[in-house]
């Protein structure tokens, strides 16, 4: 099968089918010399649940922390409640019917009990009992778990697309690769491949439909080609292939330690794009100049309930003290579009993407807002701290988002708190008028960073989830460079500098152009980074500054800039 390449290399493993299956409970009645037998499948499906959360719990306390585990302790101790699963057996023994539907029709009464409740913290109990009972009935009605954190050895993820929630859940020590049915290489499953430095390729079309879970796959992210079954001939091709990946890497490796700087010595930072502590490993493995993107969205994501300020700020300390005085930009949480999470009730929107997401989010949750800033302003004096606001169209939300900071800092004052006073403060460019205004905005903050996903996705019109569209999603489009190139001359003009944490800032062939354009700071997936790096040592700026003039004044397609690029590139 052929798709989009979105992330390099070569994987040969095991299918690990990731479909998530409605879980359809049919009524129905047992008689009377089936109740025992029912029963033990009840407690059956119990002990399987039981024997999975425990794993959780550990993983978790392993690669998290052990406060962000309890909340699988919370799960277990409703597979012991005589409250909840003891009526559910009674049910069985008085009613006379199926595990299925007793455990079903007494979860529907917990949910409700604590959704009705005004305690915030009693409200979030519904999510969990909804999430143990789906456990549970799983089990008993004979569905593979869709809970990722499964995945076996040398396991290739197969599934229609991958959400940010599902991702969070990931046993990432034994995928090895994902084949995905939907999406482009600007998709949450494109990019979560190459952080996670394993090959993938994306919008494949219905390639969930042509496997079953444990075949052999091989997944070819540099070409775009999967193999299913593949021949002994096509393993030994693509273990070769493979092989020499890994070579080149090896070569890569070496301008680890080397200047982030063109042959004539015009120095930028290469940053990495990372969404917990744990990825510290793999930005300081290639040399990152700093956190260009710490996405704080997935603090929020990995957890069961809201985080609070204490366990945010323990976060934040943790990236800053593992980056020492390079700079870490964190943005504030972007929630909303693709990303949801269960315990923040949010209402369904004819178009997510233009609507309540990221900062507007923030605006109508102003303390939740707060409790995030607060957090990010303590942990500041621990290092280089930049606090960025996401989805500004307007001059007016930066001020608005800036007199909420400024709140959280009189805040801390009278408390006697520390925090760095001179922090930087900036914005993502990724709403066309944002890009268009950037003159005016440039006065109110102290840096950019142009989110090219989004803003491909707003400025073109096109789902950059959308396969079927992924030939119009050009970040290399003559529109785009030249947004690009206003909100890079508008920052040069007003003092302060201009970084990318876009997919764009990671491409080879994009990264020429971006040095031409006057960018200083680019952030993309740890990998990414030093293959920019040779591209960049590659040129002196002078030339970079001359291939994108040729650019701006001969391209008037996406094609014709890569030809132009491409001369100078081969």
């Amino acid at each position: 099968m052929k798709g989009i390449n979105a992330s390099p290399g070569v994987a040969i493993g095991n299918v690990f089918l990731y479909v998530k299956e409605d879980l359809v409970v049919t009524p129905g009645k047992i008689e009377a010399g089936a109740v025992d037998a029912e029963l033990k499948k009840l407690d059956d499906a119990i002990e399987k649940s039981r024997t999975e959360l425990q794993a959780l719990k550990e993983k978790t306390i392993k690669e998290i922390g052990e406060e962000e585990a309890e909340v699988f302790t919370a799960h277990m101790m409703f597979l012991d409640d005589p409250g909840y699963i003891g009526e559910a057996q009674n049910k069985i023994k008085n009613e006379m019917i199926v595990a299925e539907q007793a455990l079903n029709e007494i979860t529907e009464m917990f949910v409700g009990m604590f959704g009705s409740m005004d305690d915030e913290y009693m409200k979030a109990r519904a999510a969990d009992c909804q999430d143990v009972a789906d456990r549970i009935l799983r089990h008993l009605l004979g569905i593979e778990s869709a809970d990722l954190s499964q995945v076996g050895d040398n396991g290739v993820i197969v599934a229609v697309d991958l959400t940010p929630s599902d991702t969070a859940q990931m046993n990432k020590d034994k995928v090895i690769g994902f084949a995905i049915d939907e999406g482009s290489r600007t998709s949450h499953s494109a990019i979560m491949a190459r952080s996670l430095e394993v090959p993938a390729v994306v919008g494949l079309g219905d390639i969930t439909s042509q496997v079953k879970g444990g075949e052999k796959i091989i997944v070819d992210g540099t070409d775009g080609n999967i193999i299913i079954n593949p021949s002994d001939a096509e393993i030994k091709e693509y273990e070769a292939k493979k092989e020499a990946y890994a070579k080149e890497q090896a070569e890569l490796a070496k301008l680890k330690d080397l200047a982030s700087e063109t042959s004539d010595g015009h120095k930028v930072e290469l940053c990495a794009n990372i969404g917990s502590p744990n990825d510290l490993e793999g930005a300081n493995k290639y040399g990152a100049d700093g956190v260009g993107l710490f996405r704080s969205e997935f603090l929020y994501m990995d957890a069961k309930e809201m985080p609070s300020e204490d366990v945010q700020y323990e976060s934040y300390k943790k990236v800053l003290e593992g980056m020492g005085d390079r700079p870490v930009i964190i943005r504030t949480l972007d929630i909303g579009g693709d990303k949801k999470l269960p315990y923040l009730p949010m209402e369904e929107e004819m178009n997510p993407f233009l609507g309540v997401r990221a900062v507007r989010l923030c605006f109508q949750n102003v303390e939740m807002f707060k409790t995030q800033l607060r957090a990010l302003l303590r942990a500041s004096v621990y290092g280089n701290a930049h606090i960025m606001f996401p989805m500004i169209s307007n001059v007016e939300e930066v001020r608005k988002a800036k007199g909420i900071l400024e709140e959280c800092k009189e805040e801390l004052k009278a408390k006697g708190v520390e925090y760095d006073e001179n922090i930087k403060v900036g914005i993502m460019i990724e709403i066309p008028s944002a890009a268009v205004t950037a003159d005016i905005i440039a006065k109110e903050v102290d840096f950019f960073s142009i989110g090219t996903n989004d803003l491909c996705q707003y400025s073109l019109a096109v789902d950059r989830q959308n396969q079927n569209l992924s030939e119009l999603n050009q970040p290399l489009s003559p529109a785009i460079i030249r947004l690009v190139k206003n909100v890079i001359d508008a920052s040069h003009k007003a003092g302060i500098f201009t970084g990318m944490c876009g997919e764009m800032a990671g491409d080879p062939t994009s990264a020429l152009l971006l040095l031409g354009l006057g960018l200083d700071e680019f952030s993309m997936s740890a990998p990414s980074i030093l293959r920019a790096k040779k591209v960049i040592r590659s040129f002196t700026y002078e030339k970079a500054q001359e291939i994108a003039k040729e650019v701006l004044e001969n391209a008037e397609t996406q094609d014709e800039v890569k030809a132009i690029l491409g001369k100078y590139l081969d």
